[in-house]
């Protein structure tokens, strides 16, 4: 594929990136290249956003709080 490039930069065909959200863009030894990035994983955002509750031994007895109904 041969293709200008505008003031914005050059566009790279979605049909070329299947599945792909993210990728990453470098430069490397005077060529463009683009890597495709695996997709975030989930269990890192654990934790992040804990709910405020009125216990102090949660994070050592979780099990007891999660079968407690």
């Amino acid at each position: 594929m041969k293709t200008r490039v505008t003031d914005q930069g050059v566009l790279i065909p979605k049909e070329w990136l299947p599945g792909v959200e993210e990728v990453e863009v470098r430069r490397e030894r005077g060529a463009i290249v683009v890597t495709p990035l695996p997709p975030a994983d989930p269990i890192l955002g654990l934790g992040q956003h804990p709910v405020a509750v009125d216990v102090t031994d949660a994070s050592t007895n979780h099990d007891r709080y999660l079968t407690e109904s």
